[in-house]
């Protein structure tokens, strides 16, 4: 089923805003400068991978990674919820507008 451009648009406009969102969050801009610094310090030594700087950053950056995931998956989680809440009620309005006819 391909959705209609309008909805297409609107859904794209959606996800724009909530990458927005998520872009300048006050905890993910926290961890994400933790993972800058722990990444910064894995260039003071010599055998990058086999450094515990390399494993810290490693370890940050997939928190990060996991806490901007999340987010994304619970304002789309959300945002399909009130879609389909939204379908469905306009769905029951013509439904009972059919019914009085």
């Amino acid at each position: 089923m391909d959705f209609p451009p309008w909805m297409q648009r609107a859904i794209q406009a959606r996800l724009d805003e909530v990458s927005a969102q998520i872009e300048h969050d006050p905890e993910l801009n926290r961890v994400r400068g933790e993972t800058n610094e722990a990444f910064e310090a894995l260039f003071a030594g010599k055998d990058v991978e086999l450094t515990t700087e390399y494993a810290e950053w490693e370890n940050r950056y997939i928190v990060s990674k996991g806490i901007e995931n999340e987010r994304l998956y619970m304002h789309g989680l959300r945002d399909g919820v009130q879609l389909t809440v939204s379908l469905l009620g306009q769905s029951m309005l013509v439904e009972k507008g059919h019914e009085s006819d």
